[in-house]
Protein backbone atom coordinates (compact mmCIF):
# COMPACT_ATOMS: atom_id res chain seq x y z
CA UNK A 1 0.00 0.00 0.00
CA UNK A 2 1.56 3.60 -0.87
CA UNK A 3 1.03 5.43 2.24
CA UNK A 4 2.03 8.83 0.38
CA UNK A 5 -0.04 11.52 1.44
CA UNK A 6 -0.87 14.29 -1.34
CA UNK A 7 -1.34 18.22 -0.13
CA UNK A 8 -2.79 19.94 -3.12
CA UNK A 9 -0.66 23.15 -2.35
CA UNK A 10 2.65 21.63 -2.23
CA UNK A 11 3.20 21.47 -6.08
CA UNK A 12 2.60 25.10 -6.74
CA UNK A 13 3.94 26.30 -3.59
CA UNK A 14 7.15 24.05 -3.38
CA UNK A 15 9.36 26.53 -6.29
CA UNK A 16 9.03 29.35 -5.34
CA UNK A 17 9.58 28.38 -1.55
CA UNK A 18 12.96 26.32 -3.09
CA UNK A 19 13.84 29.47 -4.12
CA UNK A 20 13.77 31.83 -1.01
CA UNK A 21 15.08 28.86 0.53
CA UNK A 22 18.34 29.13 -1.34
CA UNK A 23 18.99 32.11 -0.24
CA UNK A 24 18.29 32.22 2.91
CA UNK A 25 19.77 28.62 4.08
CA UNK A 26 23.50 27.99 5.04
CA UNK A 27 24.94 26.06 2.47
CA UNK A 28 25.42 23.21 4.48
CA UNK A 29 24.35 21.90 7.65
CA UNK A 30 21.49 20.46 9.66
CA UNK A 31 18.15 21.85 8.56
CA UNK A 32 14.68 21.09 11.37
CA UNK A 33 11.58 21.10 9.40
CA UNK A 34 8.51 21.76 11.59
CA UNK A 35 5.01 20.41 11.02
CA UNK A 36 6.41 18.53 7.67
CA UNK A 37 2.84 17.23 7.03
CA UNK A 38 2.68 15.13 4.05
CA UNK A 39 6.64 14.98 3.78
CA UNK A 40 6.32 16.54 0.00
CA UNK A 41 8.10 19.63 0.80
CA UNK A 42 10.99 18.49 2.77
CA UNK A 43 11.62 16.16 -0.48
CA UNK A 44 11.79 18.33 -2.30
CA UNK A 45 14.13 20.67 -1.29
CA UNK A 46 16.24 17.89 0.18
CA UNK A 47 16.48 16.95 -3.66
CA UNK A 48 17.46 20.25 -4.85
CA UNK A 49 19.73 21.47 -1.77
CA UNK A 50 21.96 17.84 -1.42
CA UNK A 51 24.76 20.03 0.56
CA UNK A 52 22.16 20.15 3.57
CA UNK A 53 20.78 17.58 5.93
CA UNK A 54 16.95 17.59 6.91
CA UNK A 55 14.98 16.27 9.86
CA UNK A 56 11.31 16.02 9.44
CA UNK A 57 9.19 16.46 12.02
CA UNK A 58 4.70 16.35 12.97
CA UNK A 59 2.92 15.84 16.00
CA UNK A 60 0.96 13.12 13.69
CA UNK A 61 1.37 9.53 13.42
CA UNK A 62 -0.55 9.60 9.64
CA UNK A 63 2.26 12.28 8.59
CA UNK A 64 5.40 10.33 10.08
CA UNK A 65 4.16 7.15 8.11
CA UNK A 66 3.63 9.55 4.83
CA UNK A 67 6.90 10.96 5.09
CA UNK A 68 8.24 8.10 5.58
CA UNK A 69 7.02 6.38 2.32
CA UNK A 70 8.01 9.60 0.47
CA UNK A 71 11.44 9.16 1.75
CA UNK A 72 11.15 5.64 0.62
CA UNK A 73 10.03 6.59 -2.66
CA UNK A 74 12.84 9.39 -3.35
CA UNK A 75 15.62 7.51 -2.36
CA UNK A 76 17.57 10.37 -0.56
CA UNK A 77 20.49 10.01 1.79
CA UNK A 78 20.16 13.41 3.48
CA UNK A 79 16.77 13.10 5.25
CA UNK A 80 17.00 12.13 8.18
CA UNK A 81 14.12 9.60 9.50
CA UNK A 82 11.24 11.56 10.57
CA UNK A 83 10.54 12.26 14.51
CA UNK A 84 7.42 12.27 15.99
CA UNK A 85 7.34 15.92 17.57
CA UNK A 86 4.90 19.06 18.98
CA UNK A 87 6.51 22.22 18.41
CA UNK A 88 4.92 23.19 21.83
CA UNK A 89 7.42 20.55 23.78
CA UNK A 90 9.27 22.57 26.20
CA UNK A 91 12.27 20.72 25.76
CA UNK A 92 13.30 20.44 22.21
CA UNK A 93 16.25 17.92 21.40
CA UNK A 94 17.96 20.08 18.95
CA UNK A 95 20.93 21.79 18.73
CA UNK A 96 23.13 24.76 16.61
CA UNK A 97 20.88 24.00 13.70
CA UNK A 98 21.64 25.61 10.71
CA UNK A 99 17.96 26.59 10.20
CA UNK A 100 14.59 25.85 10.91
CA UNK A 101 11.48 25.77 8.61
CA UNK A 102 7.72 25.84 9.42
CA UNK A 103 5.22 26.09 5.64
CA UNK A 104 1.67 26.67 6.77
CA UNK A 105 1.63 25.77 10.05
CA UNK A 106 0.88 28.94 12.61
CA UNK A 107 -2.64 29.32 11.35
CA UNK A 108 -3.52 25.96 11.31
CA UNK A 109 -2.91 25.54 15.03
CA UNK A 110 -3.43 27.11 18.22
CA UNK A 111 -1.75 30.36 19.18
CA UNK A 112 0.59 28.44 21.71
CA UNK A 113 2.05 26.42 18.99
CA UNK A 114 3.81 29.67 17.84
CA UNK A 115 4.85 30.63 21.42
CA UNK A 116 6.69 26.93 21.36
CA UNK A 117 7.77 27.21 17.75
CA UNK A 118 9.17 31.07 18.60
CA UNK A 119 11.09 29.12 22.24
CA UNK A 120 12.51 26.36 20.49
CA UNK A 121 13.77 28.33 17.58
CA UNK A 122 15.70 30.56 19.98
CA UNK A 123 17.02 27.36 22.36
CA UNK A 124 17.99 25.50 19.27
CA UNK A 125 18.89 27.62 15.89
CA UNK A 126 22.92 28.24 15.87
CA UNK A 127 23.79 32.18 16.10
CA UNK A 128 22.60 33.89 12.53
CA UNK A 129 20.57 30.74 11.92
CA UNK A 130 17.18 31.68 10.48
CA UNK A 131 13.28 30.50 11.02
CA UNK A 132 11.73 30.20 7.70
CA UNK A 133 7.85 30.81 7.99
CA UNK A 134 5.57 30.57 5.48
CA UNK A 135 1.67 31.01 5.01
CA UNK A 136 -0.67 34.21 4.57
CA UNK A 137 -0.96 36.83 7.67
CA UNK A 138 -2.62 39.81 8.97
CA UNK A 139 0.00 43.06 7.77
CA UNK A 140 -1.08 46.47 9.88
CA UNK A 141 -2.39 48.44 7.26
CA UNK A 142 -1.50 46.47 4.42
CA UNK A 143 -5.45 45.29 3.16
CA UNK A 144 -6.23 41.33 3.40
CA UNK A 145 -7.01 39.64 0.33
CA UNK A 146 -10.46 38.99 -0.10
CA UNK A 147 -9.50 34.94 -0.40
CA UNK A 148 -7.42 35.13 2.71
CA UNK A 149 -10.48 36.77 4.58
CA UNK A 150 -12.51 33.51 3.44
CA UNK A 151 -9.65 30.98 4.25
CA UNK A 152 -9.57 32.94 7.84
CA UNK A 153 -13.32 32.54 8.43
CA UNK A 154 -13.30 29.08 7.21
CA UNK A 155 -10.45 28.06 9.90
CA UNK A 156 -12.31 29.24 12.59
CA UNK A 157 -15.24 27.45 12.37
CA UNK A 158 -12.98 24.47 11.96
CA UNK A 159 -11.35 25.46 15.33
CA UNK A 160 -12.00 28.68 17.09
CA UNK A 161 -8.24 28.58 17.98
CA UNK A 162 -7.37 28.66 14.33
CA UNK A 163 -7.09 31.69 12.34
CA UNK A 164 -4.54 33.96 10.06
CA UNK A 165 -2.05 35.51 12.69
CA UNK A 166 -1.17 39.34 12.82
CA UNK A 167 2.26 39.74 11.94
CA UNK A 168 3.24 42.34 14.58
CA UNK A 169 1.99 39.58 17.52
CA UNK A 170 4.45 36.80 16.03
CA UNK A 171 6.88 39.47 15.53
CA UNK A 172 6.88 40.92 18.80
CA UNK A 173 6.80 37.74 20.41
CA UNK A 174 10.11 36.36 18.57
CA UNK A 175 12.25 39.41 19.81
CA UNK A 176 11.16 38.70 23.24
CA UNK A 177 12.83 35.20 22.50
CA UNK A 178 16.11 36.85 21.18
CA UNK A 179 14.94 36.81 17.05
CA UNK A 180 15.85 39.37 14.81
CA UNK A 181 12.82 41.72 12.61
CA UNK A 182 11.38 39.51 10.17
CA UNK A 183 12.20 40.04 6.33
CA UNK A 184 9.28 39.75 4.49
CA UNK A 185 9.44 38.11 1.06
CA UNK A 186 5.70 38.37 -1.03
CA UNK A 187 4.73 35.34 -2.42
CA UNK A 188 2.18 33.73 -4.92
CA UNK A 189 -1.43 33.34 -3.64
CA UNK A 190 -1.15 36.16 -0.98
CA UNK A 191 1.40 33.81 1.37
CA UNK A 192 4.12 35.45 2.98
CA UNK A 193 7.83 34.08 3.54
CA UNK A 194 8.86 35.24 6.64
CA UNK A 195 12.30 35.04 7.79
CA UNK A 196 14.05 35.33 11.28
CA UNK A 197 16.73 35.04 12.47
CA UNK A 198 18.68 34.54 15.85
CA UNK A 199 21.15 37.05 17.15
CA UNK A 200 21.18 36.23 20.77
Amino acid sequence: MDYRQHAPAAPRNRDPILDVLRGVLPRDGRVLEIASGSGEHVVHFARHLPELTFQPTDPSPEAIRSIDAWMAHAELRNVAPPLQFDATDPDWPFSNLAGIICINMIHIAPWHATQGLLHGAATSLAPGAPLYLYGPYRRGDVPTADSNEAFDASLRTRNPEWGLRDLDAVAALAATHGLSSPEIIEMPANNLSVVFRRVR
